[in-house]
């Protein structure tokens, strides 16, 4: 037997596709189609913002057994998730700092809000209160 009779018995031996194998296959190539697309889309106009965050003292002080507490909001503007956002409260009273305070968030995706609190000693409605957002990591 030559070469030439051996590659046609071997060809002549597999079986050709079903209609259900190429429905199949075609079903199956355009899903990878649409994904692929999918991904390069969303890579070319994909303009993700940075966290902006923002913190703001939420309510009124409140006193309870000699300590002030002072809540405060933290949001996410932007369209990234911060990590490890820390947050830092001083107060000033006669311009010396009599008090500073530090609050560490986790976690916060984009658009989410979060709420805490400061305890102080000394009263911040006698002084100036200073709050904001100190860093953040990226995930």
């Amino acid at each position: 037997m030559n070469q030439a009779q051996e590659f046609n018995d071997n060809k002549k031996e597999q079986p050709k596709r079903t209609v259900a194998e190429w429905i199949t296959f075609g079903a199956a190539t355009c899903i990878l189609s649409g994904i692929i697309g999918l991904v390069i889309y969303t890579g070319a106009t994909d303009k993700q913002q940075a966290p902006i965050l923002t913190v703001q003292t939420k309510q009124a002080t409140r006193e309870v057994n000699g300590k002030y507490y002072i809540p405060f909001e933290i949001t996410n503007d932007g369209d990234k998730t911060a990590e490890s956002v820390q947050i830092l409260a001083e107060l000033k009273i006669n311009n010396q700092v009599e008090e500073t305070g530090e609050q560490q968030i986790d976690f916060l995706s984009s658009k989410e809000k979060e709420e805490g609190a400061f305890i102080f000693d000394t009263d911040p409605r006698k002084g100036q209160l200073k709050i904001r957002v100190a860093s953040y990591k990226l995930p």
